[in-house]
């Protein structure tokens, strides 16, 4: 359920004592999103950031993240929050309240093949993904080995199966992938976690990433996961090229292949959230993807490695467009495309970002002193 706006306002100021809100303007929420966020602009005209969390789970994890950001801001080429202060009203809301970070959200499908910024997005990945896993252990947060991560899949994999509402042929199709031992033999790595375009800032290169609730140490497919969803085969390529050239080790050879296997099982996450919000209209919704998956996907064997099946066609072959109810299936991605991918304008923003038009704005002058009330008020598809 998303909250009143001037409760998320009083909630920052509790959150950051120093911070008097004078307006608050909301930022779209995607459909199924877990988070809520606001922009707070205090007195001198700077713009912070109030994201909030919409669920229990998602407010751990919320809170979990910030750990790991303090340890992050000083070994990353790229900016992260600067966490100034975390706040729980009486009603369980969950907030975190940080500097609006640089540049503007980006949007996959519109990154262009063989740019500075596609290169960019690859080399920032890799900075990240060569990040020493320590950093994660230390936040507290998850760790996995390839067996591990594995195993964890296939757990979630179960659980989707025994909704009934996975075809057998993906249940066979994912099992064989899971279960193909060259395909996991990695070294998992310090991940964000279905990096989206909207957490990704830039400016000519990247210049912020957002969104770290998901992060830990796991396949570094997950990051790409979205990329391979939305952006052009060639200007996934860049990143993808980049990012092989910008890491230390060479990225295992059966990478692409489970980056395809990530975007694929996100259906099951989608699916497995919608059962555990008991959604019926969005259980449906994804049900019905996952059979239009099913049919699509019945003569196509580039998850499995073989000399005799290329890993992508050949640059010659058209691209489908991707279906927006299939984008619905993803877990992050949910919505329709222009939901998945909102653009945010550029002007007149502290700190280079200004929301798209909001749907509720308002004066929050009061809001330092609605702080002890705020809680009474109270978030692949595959290319072929």
């Amino acid at each position: 359920m998303l909250r009143p706006i001037l409760t998320l306002a009083a909630l920052a100021h509790a959150a950051t004592p120093t911070l008097r809100p004078v307006s608050v303007q909301e930022l779209p929420t995607a459909p199924g999103a877990q988070y809520q966020t606001v922009l707070v602009t205090d007195p001198e005209g700077t713009a912070w950031t109030v994201r909030a969390a919409l669920d229990p789970a998602a407010g751990a994890a919320l809170e979990a993240s910030v750990g790991l950001l303090r340890l992050l801001r000083t070994r990353m080429p790229f900016a992260v929050p600067d966490v100034a202060g975390t706040a729980t009203g009486d009603d369980g809301t969950t907030v975190v309240v940080h500097p609006v970070l640089p540049g503007a959200p980006m949007v996959w499908r519109e990154l262009d093949a063989g740019s500075g910024l596609a290169r960019s997005v690859g080399a920032s990945i890799a900075a990240l993904h060569d990040t020493d896993p320590r950093v994660v252990e230390e936040a507290g947060l998850p760790t996995y080995d390839a067996d591990a991560y594995r195993a964890r899949r296939l757990a979630a994999l179960d659980r989707a199966a025994s909704t009934g509402h996975v075809p057998a042929t993906l249940l066979t199709r994912w099992e064989r992938a899971l279960e193909e031992v060259t395909l996991w033999k990695f070294a998992t790595c310090v991940t964000h976690g279905t990096l989206e375009g909207a957490h990704v800032l830039a400016d000519g290169t990247v210049t912020a990433i957002d969104g770290w609730e998901r992060a830990g140490v796991a396949d570094p497919a997950e990051d790409f996961a979205a990329l391979l969803v939305l952006a052009s085969p060639d200007a996934f390529d860049t990143v993808l090229e980049a990012y092989a050239g910008a890491r230390r080790e060479q990225p295992d050879v059966h990478l692409e292949r489970r980056i395809r296997l990530s975007a694929e099982l996100h259906r099951v996450t989608a699916l497995l959230d919608a059962v555990a919000a008991d959604d019926e209209r969005l259980i449906d919704r994804r049900a019905a993807a996952l059979r239009r998956f099913a049919d699509t996907s019945a003569d196509d064997d580039r998850l499995m490695p073989s000399p005799f099946v290329r890993q992508r066609p050949p640059a010659a072959t058209p691209v489908d467009p991707v279906d927006p109810d299939d984008v619905e299936a993803l877990d992050d991605l949910s919505g329709d495309d222009e939901t998945v991918e909102i653009p945010i304008s550029t002007a007149g923003r502290p700190g280079g970002v200004t929301a798209a038009p909001a749907p509720r704005t308002g004066v929050a002058e009061d809001a330092g002193e609605q702080g002890g009330d705020a809680g009474n008020d109270g978030v692949s598809t595959d290319r072929t």
